[in-house]
């Protein structure tokens, strides 16, 4: 070295260090690996992104990491250094000291994190007191409140005193970042955290968790089934298949130039949302399946601040749109936008206050008794959970078997052998006709679902958020089952979802809702290729992906969340969100004008000329998102 050169730093102990990792689960043929000779390094201050498909091992990796693997599964092999310390080879109150304090975790499911008896504040203050003993519960207190604001939780001091049940699941997500890092660790495990979020607040979350992790000098493990999300975060990527570590490379590097055949497979079957090939709308002269007329439906909800007082909660606003026979029709949008509402609208679960949702001519709202059990054989509701809609304690066969019973279609005798044609025709084997719905996989159930509901031969099926807690790569088996199920039965199809890029691939028109009303109707390509609406762009500018976005986050990336349907504000009810709302917006509520046949058009005072050009997807492909982060505004 040079005399009065500058030291060369050395390079920074890993923070944590995984070494051979193995667990198995004991089943009754014996012990069954799930994870084998795993080796990992988690730098200081980094995010290391963990990828792969369900069953893949993630789950279990990630307890693992924290010492929480309990019976049936146990280690059977390795190490898992942090501190110089084995955390596996740790007594359990030296690992509980741990948790929580230098080690957290967030799972995916936040809404069953929290007990729902006590305010969300004082559970937080409570985590916090246990883990840092001796401090304050004032100091406590004025630290969760500090958090709660740094996560963007609107009025935080306000928000202490509620429970879980008035947080929506961006805001309960939120929450668990701060039980997470209301402590400071130096290390947080985030599993799955962004699955059951809307593509707005999903992105919210990575930002914020970027931010966090910067601003408190915290290390992330970041697992997840969608390489688009982990992309956006993540500094390295580890690749899991069936247990083993395949891949371990740069993020950029991996997606520009995979090594291992399995890595080169996820990213192929990741949704390509912008080259992708939009799905044509049948000819004009199909006939019309489903007529929605201007439906609308309030709710009268109990004003917490007053005595026998109400209030109005406005959750379909004047809806109208079709459905042709063999159609898919999409609806988006986030959270608390009406897509649930009115999905039981559609399907006749409540009736509409005012307007007309008509199936093949008949006013569905206006049956009742058997006129209305005949009509639900010709349209069926899928909904999200796989795991509720299936009764336990009842056979696969007989839970295919019970629509048949019901409407009296099948002799007794003939039952077994039209369950197992439908079960075959959706992918099941025959073999589980007569076994208990425990140990099926989540697209194995909602295998089970579908084939309840085609059973009946419908016409039409509503599927709201059906696919939703499934990971892509089974999404796009159901998927390739329903096209088959519409090429061969001619099904119409209604789907509710958040997920753009299952919409971008099966869909040939688009309604996008906002606060219980339609803002923009469009055929798939160019919904995809020019939104005119402000909300629209910035639906599409938060969507995951490996390919660079014509919409660029920086742009038009939302904050917070749609405002409350009780309260929703005169003029345009996106103005409140809107980076280019003008005068007229506070005071004139925009129609939805339509501009083209199907009632294609959008509901905004800017002409779509007036917002930020689009920039072409041509201008590259496969940079990711996080390249697009800091892009100025075109």
């Amino acid at each position: 070295m040079a005399l009065g050169s500058p030291p060369v730093p050395r390079p920074e102990a890993p923070l944590m260090e995984v070494r051979g990792l193995s667990v198995a689960v004991q089943t009754a043929s014996g012990p069954r690996p799930v994870l084998e000779g795993v080796s990992l390094t988690v730098a200081p201050r980094a995010v290391l992104g963990i990828i792969g498909e369900s069953g893949s091992g993630k789950t279990v990796l990630s307890r693992a990491l924290v010492n929480w693997i309990r019976p049936p599964l146990a280690v059977t092999a390795g190490t898992v250094r942090y501190g110089g310390e084995d955390l596996l080879a740790l007594p359990e109150a030296r690992m509980a000291a741990l948790r929580g304090r230098e080690i957290a975790y967030i799972g995916a499911n936040p809404t069953s994190a929290l007990d729902p008896t006590v305010p969300v504040g004082h559970q937080l203050v409570e985590k916090l007191c246990a883990v840092l003993p001796g401090t304050a519960r004032r100091d406590a207190r004025a630290r969760v409140v500090a958090t709660l604001d740094a996560v963007r939780i609107p009025s935080p001091a306000k928000r202490f005193e509620e429970y879980p049940f008035q947080f929506s699941g961006g805001m309960m997500q939120r929450a668990l970042i701060v039980d997470a890092l209301v402590s400071n660790p130096r290390l947080l495990i985030a599993d799955n955290i962004t699955q059951p979020l809307d593509v707005t607040v999903a992105a919210q979350i990575l930002r914020l968790l970027r931010e966090l992790q910067k601003e408190f000098a915290t290390a992330v493990v970041f697992i997840s089934s969608a390489l688009g999300i982990v992309s956006e975060i993540a500094d390295d990527v580890i690749v899991l298949d069936r247990g083993r570590v395949v891949e371990e490379r740069p993020t950029g590097a991996l997606l520009r130039s995979p090594e291992h055949a399995y890595t080169r497979e996820l990213i192929a079957k990741v949704p390509r949302i912008w080259s992708g090939a939009a799905r044509p709308p049948p000819p004009a002269d199909t006939d019309v399946v489903l007529d929605v007329r201007d439906v609308e439906r309030t709710y009268e909800v109990r004003d917490r601040s007053a005595i026998f007082a109400t209030r109005r909660v406005r959750a379909v606003r004047g809806v109208s749109f079709t459905v042709r026979r063999g159609e898919n029709f999409a609806i988006i949008g986030e959270s608390g936008c009406g897509k649930s509402t009115l999905s039981r609208l559609l399907s006749c679960l409540e009736a509409p206050d005012r307007g007309q949702i008509l199936f093949q001519g008949t006013d569905i709202a206006t049956l009742g008794g058997r006129d209305l059990l005949a009509l639900r054989r010709r349209f069926q509701l899928l909904l999200q959970d796989p795991y509720n809609a299936i009764a336990a304690h009842s056979a696969i066969g007989a839970t295919i078997a019970e629509p048949l019973r019901i409407h009296g279609l099948v002799p007794r005798r003939h039952l077994r052998a039209r369950v197992a044609e439908v079960m075959a025709e959706v992918g099941l084997a025959p073999a589980l006709y007569d076994q208990l719905p425990a140990g099926l996989s989540a697209g194995q159930r909602q295998r089970v679902n579908i084939a309840r509901a085609l059973v009946l031969e419908p016409e039409m099926l509503i599927l709201d958020e059906t696919l939703s807690a499934l990971d892509q790569v089974e999404q796009a088996k159901l998927l390739d089952l329903f096209e088959r199920l519409q090429t061969r039965r001619g099904i119409s199809y209604v789907y509710i979802s958040h997920d753009l890029a299952m919409v971008r691939r099966v869909s040939a028109r688009i309604a996008v809702m906002y606060l219980g009303r339609i803002v923009e109707l469009s055929g798939n390509h160019a919904l995809f290729a020019r939104a005119s609406h402000p909300y629209t762009r910035a639906l599409l500018s938060a969507v995951p992906t490996v390919e660079d976005k014509p919409y660029p986050t920086a742009t038009y990336l939302l904050e917070g969340e749609p405002p409350d349907p009780i309260d929703i504000p005169p003029g345009c009810s996106f103005r409140t969100r809107c980076p280019f709302a003008f005068g007229r917006c506070a005071t004139d509520d925009p129609a939805l004008l339509a501009t083209g046949p199907d009632g294609v058009g959008r509901a905004c005072h800017r002409d779509a000329d007036d917002l930020p050009a689009v920039v072409p997807p041509a201008a590259g492909q496969g940079g990711g998102a996080r390249q697009a982060e800091g892009a100025e505004a075109p």
